[in-house]
């Protein structure tokens, strides 16, 4: 091996550290421990309501009141029948199927059926897509 120059050896300390501990890691009970043995100061403090459930069942008797006393019956509006009888008489008189209507709205088969059937929750850009496909006011349609 020509041209290398004598072999050199390196005989300094290499010092291997861990990296310092995380947050979590200073608060389990085996970190606490040694630096009790070791005689660092402590501190140690109790949460509010720290393992105790009562968090979730304070104040909930007023709600539950108040959830009972109310009469007030909440549901979705839904399409009027006047609506869906005139989307499937429109859609009749143009002799489509509810799929070929769905796809010259850009919808799926489906929205059509709920529409028809009364189960849909009325969008107005959709009952004016289906407007403009069958060319028939479908909203406060009058025969």
């Amino acid at each position: 091996m020509a041209g290398i120059g004598p072999i050199r050896q390196d005989w300094e300390p290499v010092v291997v550290r861990k990296k310092a501990p995380t947050a979590a890691a200073k608060k389990d009970e085996k970190a606490v421990n040694a630096a009790r043995r070791s005689g660092a100061e402590i501190e140690t403090m109790k949460k509010y309501n720290a393992g105790t459930n009562k968090a979730a069942s304070s104040g909930t008797s007023f709600n539950t009141k108040r959830l009972d006393d109310d009469t007030e019956s909440l549901g979705h509006e839904r399409v009027s029948s006047d609506l869906k009888k005139n989307l499937m008489q429109a859609r009749l008189d143009k002799k489509m199927t509810q799929a070929q209507l769905a796809q010259m709205i850009n919808e799926k088969p489906q929205v059509i059926q709920e529409y028809e059937s009364g189960k849909a929750i009325p969008n107005q850009q959709i009952i004016g897509k289906l407007e403009r496909a069958l060319g028939t006011k479908l909203r406060n349609a009058k025969k």
